[in-house]
């Protein structure tokens, strides 16, 4: 019997890549970047970042460096970033249609997501989405992050459940379904395009409401 089901953040509940694209398309306008074309910046920002794995320090530096950006420093770029980006969090469809659903079912939901606290934080709440979850584990607040097992046993722990008693659902092949498979529980992939390969998940999505279903 299920009794908790457990979500990774990007990729899985948020739509990251739209979120981002309309963030960057944004931050092109608001700041004014005229002398480089509009094109040339999104694309590259969207490249350098690779899909969130790059943090924006350096994506920034780098496209300074790049497109010659002499009137914005990169200090200056991530602070707009971490204060606007939040603001244009997309999530994927039928994301509180299927948290309501499962709330309903009396199941417990987590989140553990890689990533820095408060901006984690920020994104989950543009979201509307933090009141659903009776726990959330950030990487930068625990100290630890997937696909280390502790971060893992810690949620399921807080949560008072055992792992064959629990789900994980994510994106990504190694720090979400290798990992959880590994402690124990049972996964479910939401399919991403990204990954050249699909991991061995027990159950595989491409949209959320379909893990209604499998519950």
């Amino acid at each position: 019997m299920i009794r908790a089901i457990l979500f990774d953040l990007d990729g899985t509940l948020l739509n990251r890549d739209l979120s981002l694209r309309k963030f960057i398309e944004d931050q092109y306008i608001r700041l004014n970047i005229k002398h480089i074309p509009n094109d040339q910046y999104i694309n590259r920002f969207i490249e350098l970042d690779q899909h969130g794995y790059v943090w924006k320090d350096k994506v920034y530096a780098q496209l300074i460096e790049e497109l010659k950006i002499k009137d914005l420093t990169a200090s200056q770029l991530l602070q707009d970033y971490l204060a606007f980006f939040p603001r244009h969090c997309t999530p994927f469809d039928h994301l509180k249609k299927m948290l309501d659903t499962i709330k309903q079912q009396n199941i417990q939901l987590g989140m553990i997501s890689n990533g820095f606290g408060q901006f984690q934080m920020d994104n989950i709440k543009a979201l509307e989405i933090d009141n659903y979850f009776d726990v959330m584990l950030i990487s930068e607040n625990e100290g630890i992050k997937k696909p280390n097992r502790e971060i893992f046993i810690r949620a399921l722990s807080k949560l008072g459940v055992s792992s064959d008693e629990s789900m994980f659902v994510g994106d990504h092949p190694v720090n979400d379904i290798e990992a959880a498979k590994k402690v124990g529980m049972k996964t479910i992939w939401k399919q991403n395009t990204h990954f050249s390969h699909a991991p061995a998940a027990d159950y595989c999505v491409t949209d959320l409401i379909e893990i209604i279903d499998i519950i």
